[in-house]
């Protein structure tokens, strides 16, 4: 057990006097202090303790520039140790956080200075008032003062219904955000059971198309990690991968990067599937498509209106009848008056790049070796506990777009109960909370994204209602400041890996510390800051290495 160690004393000076929100003090020699550290400062007026973090530390002599330093040592002999030694200190700024009896006059001149050990970080941070029912693990918190504590997330303010959703960024590779997302899923998934749905999308290779398997290169040492997190050390439970569908047998009519034996086993068990679109059942969901194309003169929009409206459009269509119908109205003479015929062109070379994709079939196939469903029904046939990944990999990003929309507005129909209830057969009641999990979220909500993208209007009514709803945004992308500014603002909780700087010199980090800004371009991996509205600082925390199978096949 950790105890509290006197390391200085509060210095407070005309130039730099103690206020309610920070103060300075000076270290003893043999103190080895951080950036994020806790320390308290015990008020003798009403013995209550005022909590600060360390944001800075310094070391200043009384020399007068660095060429009195040069003379002192014989005009520059590195060799030549000085006579007299300089006075010297190493001071800190602090952040104040807490105080125990909310008191916060300034802390006085010449007041010691401890320590934090792990109660302290715990009443600091407000740790002590979260529920355990509603905590969340989000890691591992290491002090300088070899005190390691378990920092857990309000799950009210993670998931609802406080707050919700979590965005997390930083450089590819380095910032570990998939496998931070994947391991707070789990321990979702481990203390929430049956309320909680999962949807997570596999947007490289088969990295995440193994995890309901264990990881077999996991360490003794590193299960000790989930221990102290009091999560089981274990893969993910009831798991369903859905694949494109492509038209090719060899591996399975699958377009995945997953090898065929490991394709055969999901099949075998039950576990996978391969979603198709047809005209009758998805043309309503083509505008996806659209989602990342410029149209300021909302002429897509209006050929979409067109053709939801259009009787040349109704009946009994396959994808060909559709292709055909475009080609009369590319045509001059065959165009309607509203909708220029270069529009129609535009429309029919964007769309035609996409529906010629093997995922989009003219009718459904009854042959079970195929193993054919439509995505939006899969969705709508979740059950709480249960873990969905769709594998987009191998999908052209507006084909990315088409799936992830069609996904989240399933999700928005199957909690509000706006769905043919023959199409959910699943006699279990809706999970109280559905938690979707996106990767290069700037794919589908950039900074410069038009008005009119159905995507964008989707992830704004999720990022902005969804709390309430129990639809929740677990969402990654490398830089913070490609996203859009409105979805990025209602993302209770925030967590940045490793970056640039070019990045951290954005206005998104403008809140950030100097010093905490350039420690993010020089994070180790596996290293994390985050910030959370329950927190009163931002925190640099370490998570357990992955539970499950990371894949890596070709």
């Amino acid at each position: 057990m950790s105890v509290s160690k006197l390391i200085g004393k509060v210095s407070a000076t005309e130039k730099y006097p103690s206020s309610c929100d920070e103060f300075q003090f000076w270290l003893s020699d043999d103190t080895i202090l951080s950036p994020f550290d806790i320390v308290k400062v015990v008020n003798k007026a009403d013995d209550s303790v005022t909590y600060g973090v360390v944001q800075d530390i310094l070391h200043i002599t009384d020399g007068m520039g660095h060429i009195s330093n040069y003379v002192s040592s014989d005009f520059g002999n590195v060799e030549t140790m000085p006579l007299t030694r300089r006075l010297s200190l190493s001071y800190a700024k602090v952040s104040v956080i807490h105080n125990t009896k909310e008191n916060f006059m300034p802390v006085f001149e010449g007041v010691p200075v401890y320590t934090a050990d792990i109660e302290d970080i715990q009443i600091a941070l407000g740790l002590d008032t979260i529920d355990d029912k509603t905590a969340i693990p989000a890691g591992l918190m290491k002090a300088g003062n070899n005190v390691s504590v378990p920092i857990k997330y309000n799950g009210d303010f993670l998931i609802g219904p406080e707050g919700a959703h979590i965005n997390i960024s930083g450089i590819s590779g380095l910032a570990t955000k998939t496998s931070y997302v994947m391991f707070l899923l789990k321990a979702i998934q481990y203390k929430c059971k049956d309320d909680v749905a999962i949807i997570v999308m596999n947007v490289k290779g088969d990295d995440l198309l193994h995890i309901h398997q264990p990881n077999a290169k996991i360490t003794e040492a590193q299960k000790k990690d989930w221990d102290d997190m009091q999560i089981p050390c274990e893969p993910f439970e009831n798991v369903k991968y859905l694949y494109p569908y492509r038209k090719h047998k060899d591996k399975h009519y699958a377009n995945t990067a997953l090898s065929v034996d490991y394709l055969m086993e999901q099949f075998e068990e039950g576990q996978a599937s391969n979603f198709i679109y047809t005209f009758e059942h998805d043309i309503s969901k083509v505008e996806m498509l659209f989602s990342n194309v410029d149209d300021p003169n909302w002429t897509i929009e209006s050929i979409l209106s067109f053709i939801e409206t259009a009787p040349q459009f109704s009946g009994n269509m396959s994808w060909g009848d559709f292709k055909d119908k475009l080609k009369e109205f590319v045509n001059k003479g065959n165009t309607s008056k509203e909708i220029p015929v270069q529009s129609w062109r535009r429309f029919s070379r964007l769309i035609n790049n996409s529906i010629n994709d093997d995922i989009f079939i003219n009718s459904k196939s009854s042959s079970k070796e195929q193993h054919q469903v439509y995505l939006s029904d899969e969705v709508k046939n979740i059950n709480g506990g249960e873990m969905v990944v769709v594998d987009i990999a191998g999908l052209t990003e507006q084909l990315q777009c088409l799936v992830f929309g069609d996904i989240i507005r399933s999700v928005y129909e199957l909690k509000h109960g706006d769905f043919d209830q023959e199409n959910r057969k699943s006699k279990k009641s809706v999970p109280k909370k559905i938690i979707i999990f996106v990767d290069e979220l700037n794919k589908y909500a950039p900074a410069t994204s038009g008005k009119n993208s159905p995507l964008l209007a989707n992830l704004l009514d999720i990022t902005e209602r969804g709390r309430s709803e129990g639809v929740v945004l677990f969402s990654a992308e490398q830089f913070r400041s490609a996203i859009h500014d409105r979805i990025k603002g209602n993302c209770g909780t925030n967590v940045y890996g490793r970056t640039n700087a070019i990045e951290v010199s954005r206005p998104d980090y403008k809140f950030v510390p100097t010093v905490y800004a350039n420690m993010m371009t020089r994070l180790k991996k596996g290293d994390l800051i985050i910030h959370h509205p329950v927190f009163k600082t931002l925190l640099k925390i370490q998570f357990p290495f992955p539970s499950y199978n990371q894949g890596g096949s070709k």
